[in-house]
């Protein structure tokens, strides 16, 4: 417990001091619309989406059997309901609360909601949660307007998290029995885990989906069709540890984003909303809607990687005189760029699945794609790549897992569909204006 909290302290020493440089995406549009908001000295969406970023982000923090997206998914759930309680210019997503005020403060409700679930979710954290809350009210002037906000929060929040109490999160991992025919998923090396993650993940309940394989794809391509011969042979040869045929910059691009695909969208997403100086019920809305799409975009992936239990790259290509294909050599040496491969199956690709649908929130939230941005690895600390668009970003990190030798290009485009329909579900479904639907 006293590593946790002093990795805790020292993350937070860490970000304060690098003042949102590293592990940030810096991004500035060219040209803002005249009708946006002018900058808030405080945004407490922003604030608690970082500290969330900074716990996951602390070794043994997140709990290995929950996905992190589910925990930001409630987070920003809570923040929601209870600035949107308070604006009421968009339906709630769980929580009516009858006889709020108009003039409650939405950022005490924002903390407060916050803080709430962090404490509830991260116990371990509670002191130094405590402080960030202290923090944060601080900067709202004392009064009425204040203690309703906080007292928002804490009944949003509360409810939040017994609606989502009994969601299957909590249930253990199911066994798993690795096959052995060709095209099965088998444990990889050089690490070979014993099992594969989050096998019980397709179980926990969506937050927007109607169920985990609502938007399910088919099946991968056989492994003697032209569609799995050309992926093998793409991977087999920009994919290997120290490839001779692919770029320095593709080599770079495997390796910039070899970390959590959902931590870099969402420090998009901060300086996205901090680019547009968006007020806190808009940047409530926007990073509710992301951690929707990318919470259920989890769920809907794992349903689909234990439906098909596809073998990774670095077992075809080690056995590929197994899978009677004679357009794909066995190379028995061969090892991925990132070394280790993740533990579980190969399709679809999480790393596309997840961008995709973090891309098309930003672009229907924002009306637009087209937005200037450098974005920081979380595994490769000041190292920047450039992007001019919200789908350039999202190309780039599906791609690079190629260059990763994590996956195949087949896993991508299936994955990038998915996550396409997994966003528009959220986007379409949730959060909506009440004129607009009014008007339908």
């Amino acid at each position: 417990m006293k590593k946790l909290l002093i990795s805790f302290l020292l993350l937070c020493a860490s970000l304060s001091a690098q003042a949102g440089v590293a592990h940030t995406a810096s991004l500035a549009e060219r040209d803002p619309k005249p009708e946006d908001a002018p900058a808030h000295a405080l945004n407490p969406v922003i604030q608690w989406n970082k500290t969330l970023l900074i716990i996951v982000r602390t070794p043994g923090a997140q709990p290995a059997t929950v996905h992190s997206t589910r925990n930001f998914a409630i987070m920003h759930a809570a923040i929601y309901d209870a600035v949107n309680a308070i604006d009421e210019k968009h339906k709630p997503y769980l929580v009516t609360l009858p006889e709020v005020s108009r003039n409650a403060s939405q950022e005490a409700a924002a903390a407060s909601a916050a803080h709430e679930v962090l404490v509830r979710l991260y116990p371990a954290f509670k002191a130094q949660l405590d402080v960030e809350l202290q923090q944060s009210l601080a900067e709202i002037a004392d009064g009425k307007e204040k203690t309703e906000g906080i007292a928002i929060g804490l009944a949003v929040a509360d409810q939040i998290l017994a609606l989502r109490s009994n969601d299957g999160s909590d249930a253990p991992p199911i066994p798993y029995v690795f096959g052995t025919a060709p095209g099965d998923y088998q444990s990889t090396p050089p690490n070979f885990p014993p099992q594969p993650q989050f096998t019980h993940w397709s179980r926990v309940t969506p937050f927007a989906l109607n169920r985990a394989n609502q938007f399910r794809p088919g099946p991968p391509p056989k492994l003697t069709s032209d569609e799995y011969t050309d992926a093998f042979n793409e991977i087999e040869s920009l994919g290997i540890e120290n490839s001779t045929t692919a770029t320095a910059d593709e080599a770079l691009t495997g390796r910039f984003w070899n970390g959590a695909i959902q931590n870099y969208w969402n420090e998009i997403t901060q300086t996205a909303s901090q680019a547009r100086n968006l007020k806190t019920a808009d940047s409530a809305r926007l990073f509710a809607l992301l951690n929707f799409s990318l919470a259920d975009s989890v769920i809907a992936f794992y349903d689909a990687k234990y439906t098909y239990n596809f073998w990774r790259p670095v077992t075809a290509i080690r056995a590929a005189s197994t899978d009677d294909n004679p357009e794909t050599l066995a190379n028995p040496g061969w090892t991925p760029q990132a070394v280790k491969t993740a533990p579980d199956p190969s399709y679809p690709g999480a790393h596309a699945v997840i961008s995709d649908a973090a891309a098309e929130v930003l672009r229907s939230f924002f009306g637009r794609d087209r937005f200037d941005l450098d974005v920081t690895s979380e595994v490769l600390p000041g190292t920047v790549r450039s992007f001019t668009s919200f789908s350039a970003a999202a190309e780039e990190a599906t791609l690079s897992r190629i260059f990763a030798g994590q996956h195949f290009r087949f896993d991508l485009t299936t994955g990038n569909r998915l996550g396409h329909e997994v966003a528009d579900s959220v986007i379409d479904n949730l959060l909506r204006t009440r004129q607009r639907d009014e008007d339908r």
